[in-house]
């Protein structure tokens, strides 16, 4: 029975040095991971807004020649089917 009782906690020693490895592993590529500040990120997002047209807020850009507009239905038919 002694035997039994050393192997099983040898066991979980085993085992949560194993779960401490394991999440040591992770801690360190998480610490490789690029990292950026948030005013860059910040000043990124920014100009991408301001430079980027967004055909959902004709508020800001105007409005959209259909053309232009991805979102515009293709056809000047209904596209809708009843089943």
């Amino acid at each position: 029975m002694n035997k039994y009782k050393q192997h099983k906690q040898l066991s979980l020693a085993e085992s949560k040095l194993q779960r401490l490895v394991d999440y040591n592993q992770r801690l360190r590529r998480e610490l490789d991971q690029p990292r950026v500040r948030v005013s860059e990120a910040s000043a990124s997002l920014i100009r991408y807004c301001r430079n980027t047209r967004d055909f959902l807020v004709p508020s800001v850009w105007g409005s959209v020649d259909r053309r232009d507009d991805p979102y515009a239905s293709t056809s000047g038919t209904c596209n809708c089917y009843i089943l």
